[in-house]
């Protein structure tokens, strides 16, 4: 039987295609033709809602200062966002941006985070409210990350972008702000942090807003706690 005359080039362009395929499977896994939600995504989808609040320790000789002064074990923090059905974390990091939830979860000291939300949340975070906090989100996209507690916006640091996001997106004050002599800052490891961001002035009556504070608001009840 006589071959049809496209019948090869046809076999190769598949078997090129099946390959290329396999290997951007492989290569990146990430790729709209295979990603497939692990279990653990899909476990935090039925758990996290949008707004949610997440915190975790991070390693950093700053985040080790941040602990001490603030007499807790959490370092860093988040708000997530359910982006076109995905869990995205937006954080204060260098520079400001969203973040996968199971990377940022990946960051943390042994994979460790508890998730904190509003109390009243179904009554207060509605649809319009969660845009409004998103519309106020994005003037801060890629902004600097602020290594000396500023409390202006030319920079923002990760729990003073929680609660302005709060404040100025649901008109929600999630803690009292404090002042930064209000920390412990006398052990050595913190001083060696401040001597090196103020030199000699220290601003020891710039607002200051800490993870600590979040963790702890009483407006907050606790959703997951992997620790």
């Amino acid at each position: 039987m006589k071959k049809p005359k496209y019948l090869f080039p046809l076999i190769t362009f598949l078997l090129s295609f099946g390959c290329a395929l396999f290997v951007a499977m492989k290569v990146f896994p990430n790729n709209p033709f295979s990603h497939t939600k692990t279990k653990q995504e899909t476990t935090l989808l039925d758990k996290i809602q949008d707004g949610d609040i997440i915190f975790q320790t991070s390693e950093s000789k700053q985040c080790e200062a941040v602990r001490i002064a603030t007499n807790s074990k959490f370092s860093h923090c988040g708000i997530i966002y359910k982006i076109n059905g995905n869990l995205f974390v937006f954080e204060a990091v260098q520079p400001v941006k969203l973040t996968l939830l199971t990377d940022w979860i990946q960051h943390g000291k042994g994979q460790k985070y508890v998730v904190k939300r509003l109390k009243n949340a179904d009554t207060v975070l509605k649809p319009e409210t969660l845009q409004k906090m998103k519309d106020y989100s994005q003037q801060f996209m890629g902004k600097e990350y602020d290594a000396f507690f500023e409390w202006d916006d030319t920079r923002i640091y990760c729990s003073e972008l929680v609660w302005k996001i709060y404040k100025n997106g649901a008109g929600i004050e999630l803690s009292k702000l404090r002042q930064l002599k209000d920390f412990n800052l006398s052990d050595e490891r913190v001083q060696k942090i401040i001597k090196e961001r103020y030199g000699n002035d220290i601003p020891l009556d710039e607002k200051v807003v800490a993870p600590s504070d979040l963790v702890d608001s009483a407006l907050l009840k606790t959703v997951i706690d992997t620790y």
